[in-house]
């Protein structure tokens, strides 16, 4: 079989690795289902327009998974022949009055060559289905799905149909495929594709809302025209789907909002954003290691003018992290967490985040790629344990001092720091992140006085329970250094002078003298 030998007389050792366990799916779809031998009735091999690059993937995939199954079945050594190892599976084609020529096209072609059971509907996805399964019984359909579709979220290699859709096991074999691993397998196979995909598409949709990717964009030589670099040239696949455009909301009104006459700048400047601190490590609170990031982190928090509400340390365990997490993003504008991630059995870090936002762990390309070039491809088969990342959720946050790239799933941002010089530098470019791109909310920061007394506690107690309602907008604290020292409090907020009011204010309740400045 022409695309079996394709594949394994390759060098690519990821890709086998990829095939090998995609065709292993497939057969055992085919063995789960019995499908044999009334394999046109019960089983489809399309729930998408079969010329995407990832559906003409999935289409010899089946053909190879379907030879080698019947290989496997009448269990022979031999080359099988045409009638033994025709292709039975049914194919469904969306046909859509929006869809490009060339999808058209390039999809009766490939029936007609391949001899494909070739069901034509024209209906969108769900009502065709029902209408579908009301004449012709259907059990199972394997999907070109792939992480990162917009329709993967959730979904397994055998995932059962959404509530309210008509019931059938959804096949995804080919769901942990990255753009790279789909390109490498056409290539490889030297398997015909759609015709857009040479003129700059990577991700094709409705001629409304496709267009070539600019990241393909250059000049011909004469630079007296604009041409596109095939589809399997780009190099981020992440950015598969640039060429799809997206409808822009047009603002109302350009000016700057108005609150209660407080322009949306200013307050922003005189907000406190509030933040938690989440450290994860069993060794932390074994007392094997001293943690100075989490104290040093909430520091800096403060010196940008925000409020640090809670400072956890918690077990390397999937369901404290998990338990944390939810609880912590809900009343705070930012989570930071740090410590146990990596691909040990004590590493509960990326997997508690991920189920408190209810998703899943998925491989991540781009973020492997950068694991890749740092350690190599030193991970068992194809999967690297660090680059399963919260699926759909997970942004990438680059910086060109940073060798990986931090990451930040909603408004949890994650720090890879176990050290104070390497925190040092990740906030850094938090920093420079947040002036570029609006990463972080960079307030107006606190303005601070530090007092100090002889004064004992319970001559102070009632005064300054009196001025904290007297100045509700400032922060007004009281610790002492040891037990019989002196008494230092604390005045902070975001307004200067309410700050010098306050502490005129505490002056006029106590004799001259009775508190000095810190400095």
């Amino acid at each position: 079989m022409e695309i079996h030998k394709a594949i394994t007389d390759s060098d690519d050792r990821r890709l086998k690795t990829k095939y090998n366990n995609a065709v292993y799916v497939i057969q055992r779809a085919l063995t789960l289902y019995k499908i044999f031998p009334f394999v046109t009735e019960l089983l489809t091999s399309r729930g998408a327009t079969l010329p995407t690059f990832g559906d003409v993937v999935l289409l010899h995939l089946l053909r190879a998974g379907y030879y080698l199954h019947m290989k496997e079945r009448m269990r022979c050594d031999e080359e099988l022949t045409y009638n033994q190892c025709k292709f039975p599976i049914r194919t469904i084609y969306f046909e859509s009055t929006s869809a490009f020529t060339e999808i058209n096209s390039f999809t009766y072609e490939t029936a007609t060559k391949y001899n494909l059971q070739l069901d034509i509907i024209r209906q969108d996805f769900k009502s065709g289905l029902e209408g579908l399964l009301k004449t012709s019984p259907i059990r199972a359909i394997f999907l070109g799905v792939r992480i990162g579709d917009p329709t993967a979220v959730g979904q397994e290699l055998f995932s059962p149909s959404s509530p309210g859709w008509p019931p059938f096991m959804r096949v995804n074999p080919i769901l942990d495929w990255s753009y790279r691993d789909v390109w490498a397998f056409l290539l490889n196979s030297k398997v015909p594709y759609c015709s857009l995909y040479d003129q700059g598409y990577t991700s094709i949709g409705s001629v409304y809302d496709t267009v070539p990717n600019e990241l393909l964009c250059g000049n011909t030589p004469t630079g007296d025209k604009v041409e596109y670099r095939p589809a399997y040239m780009l190099s981020d696949g992440r950015s598969e789907r640039a060429g799809r455009v997206k409808k822009s909301t047009q603002r109302l009104d350009n000016n700057v909002s108005q609150s209660n006459g407080v322009s949306n700048m200013e307050s922003q400047q005189t907000c406190i954003p509030t933040a938690s601190v989440i450290g994860v490590g069993d060794e932390i609170l074994f007392g094997t290691v001293e943690d100075l990031v989490g104290p040093s982190l909430c520091k800096k928090l403060h010196s940008i003018g925000w409020t640090v509400t809670q400072f956890n340390v918690l077990r390397s365990d999937v369901d404290y992290v998990a338990e944390a997490v939810e609880r912590q993003k809900a009343t705070n504008e930012m989570v930071f967490i740090y410590g146990g991630i990596g691909p040990l059995h004590s590493d509960a870090t990326l997997a508690g985040i991920a189920k408190a936002f209810g998703v899943r762990l998925a491989p991540d390309e781009e973020f492997e790629e950068y694991l890749t070039n740092i350690v190599g491809y030193r991970c068992s088969g194809d999967r690297n344990e660090m680059a399963q990342l919260p699926e759909g959720i997970t942004e990438l946050l680059h910086h060109e001092k940073l060798p990986v790239p931090l990451m930040k799933c909603q408004n949890v941002v994650i720090l890879m720091a176990t050290n104070l010089p390497e925190l040092d530098k990740e906030w850094d470019c938090l920093l420079e992140l947040a002036s570029s791109n609006g990463l972080l909310l960079l307030p107006k920061p606190f303005s601070s006085k530090y007092l100090t007394t002889l004064l004992s506690d319970v001559e102070v107690a009632q005064p300054l329970s009196a001025l904290r309602i007297e100045f509700p907008d400032l922060y007004i604290g009281c610790h002492r250094k040891s037990r019989h020292g002196q008494l230092v409090i604390t005045l902070k907020g975001k307004d200067g002078a309410k700050i010098e009011l306050a502490t005129e204010a505490l002056f006029k309740k106590f004799r001259p003298g009775a508190f000095s400045a810190e400095k």
